[in-house]
């Protein structure tokens, strides 16, 4: 059995507030730069790879292979969200992504009926 047998994709977190659905990915140990963000036809695509040197020093017989890793999540957008106006972060560990919604979209605060 190999490696792949148990390759997986990173946890996600989506949260929603009345502004931004909000999407937090679990993937420590990248750059920003091994990840791709893209939206198409009202998918959120996020994908990464990353591929590690092969090093081997002789003299003290410590060998590094070949490592890659990559994955990829996908998305269906609601249509009420401003696709052209994701914005993307990576810090600690953790790809967050602020998906605004559109105007029409965002639920207004519910109010109090007195009843007479």
């Amino acid at each position: 059995m190999g490696k792949d047998l148990f390759k997986s994709a990173p946890a996600v977190n989506i949260s929603e507030t009345v502004e931004n659905f909000n999407v937090e990915l679990a993937a420590p140990g990248l750059e920003k730069t091994d990840f791709k963000v893209e939206v198409e036809n009202g998918i959120l695509s996020i994908s990464a790879e990353k591929k590690a040197e092969s090093k081997e020093e002789t003299t003290r017989f410590t060998r590094k292979e070949f490592s890659y890793s990559s994955f990829s999540r996908s998305f269906t957008l609601p249509e009420h969200v401003k696709a052209e106006s994701i914005t993307a972060e990576y810090t600690n560990g953790v790809l967050k992504l602020s998906i605004p919604k559109k105007e029409e979209a965002k639920q207004k605060a519910a109010h109090e009926i007195k009843i007479s």
